[in-house]
């Protein structure tokens, strides 16, 4: 350990991997960037000046291991690299405790095992570093034989910005059940299930589609940020009079109480182990009924008439080629 900084090994380098290896950096952590020679992002990390390893040179030395790949290749990943050539009493770091908590990996028993969440993507994480700013971040500890674990774990979230905004202790069956509901009923499937069901309902009712978009969709951008800002208090602040009582008469018709009944059945299978197994056996089949859901959805009329009308948003075009100037690999890569 470098004084009182652990030296870091970075494993993945997508998004998130590129967030929490350039903050860490230029917090003074001395980071290396763990990728398959060859791989698509190991040009990119090079380029942004990281020496890049193989993984199992990258964590060999490394007081902190932060695996930052996808979960479904995570168990395979501790198995082959990690749990072999980690260095005995250093520090296996997650940011999404699902291989762990459904207990797909178990630790060598003397790792100290921590999870750190940025709760934001990665362009975020490393845009609020660079501004002075920091996205929150929530911690947990799974396992502490060096009795430091909980002030490593402080020590990469400070590292990545997290202090400067808040820090929240949470533990790694609090976080994984959590981000899973969320993702499921709210934020992903959720939200796109009602979007489609809306724009379907006004189109079935004579509606013009470039219409329905608009009202069900386009607009919902300007609601979710009035909710980012000041939750449903802003939100309400900023409709019409007309809109909050169609929020409050109508709302409760829509997302009635078998709808709660629904996510409560959602939670369960997350809770039990249900989503986690079906999950694991879709991937190792080779994600067939996964690639027939993705493509309809990009088969839905939405997205049809979706590209059609944001095709005349210049304004959009003009984000788009920002963005692609400063992109981070979508996936996260080993």
């Amino acid at each position: 350990m470098t004084g009182s900084r652990p030296t870091i090994a970075i494993v993945g380098y997508g998004s998130q991997g590129r967030a929490h290896a350039l903050n860490l950096r230029d917090s003074g952590f001395d980071v290396t960037v763990g990728l398959r020679p060859g791989g698509p992002t190991e040009q990119k990390a090079r380029a942004d000046g990281f020496i890049a390893k193989p993984p199992a040179e990258a964590v060999a030395d490394a007081d902190l291991v932060a695996v930052l790949t996808p979960d479904m290749v995570q168990k395979q990943l501790y198995a082959d690299v990690l749990a072999p050539h980690m260095k005995q009493g250093a520090c296996l770091l997650f940011a999404h405790g699902l291989n762990v908590h459904f207990e797909m990996i178990a630790p060598r028993a003397d790792l100290d095992v921590v999870l750190v969440a940025p709760k934001g993507p990665g362009a975020l994480v490393r845009r609020e570093y660079e501004i002075g700013r920091g996205v929150p971040c929530i911690y947990a500890v799974h396992q502490d034989p060096s009795g430091h674990a909980e002030q490593l774990a402080l020590t990469y979230a400070g590292g990545l910005g997290g202090a400067r905004a808040n820090i929240i202790r949470t533990t790694f069956k609090e976080e994984t059940e959590t981000d899973l509901f969320g993702e499921q009923a709210v934020l992903c499937g959720g939200a796109s299930s009602l979007v489609q069901a809306g724009f379907e309902t006004l189109v079935e009712a004579g509606y013009q589609p470039e219409i329905a978009y608009y009202e069900v969709l386009h607009e919902l951008k300007l609601i979710v940020d009035l909710f980012y800002e000041g939750g449903i208090t802003r939100m309400l602040e900023f409709v019409s009079e007309t809109a909050q009582y169609g929020d409050y008469v109508s709302g409760p018709r829509v997302i009635d109480a078998s709808v709660k009944a629904r996510m409560k059945d959602v939670l369960t299978d997350i809770q039990n182990g249900t989503f986690t197994k079906n999950w694991v056996a879709e991937y190792e089949a080779g994600l067939p009924n996964y690639n027939k859901y993705k493509q309809a959805d990009f088969d839905h009329p939405i997205e049809q008439v979706g590209r059609e009308l944001r095709a005349k948003m210049v304004w959009l075009n003009a984000e788009a080629d920002a963005k692609a100037a400063t992109a981070d690999p979508r996936k996260e890569a080993a």
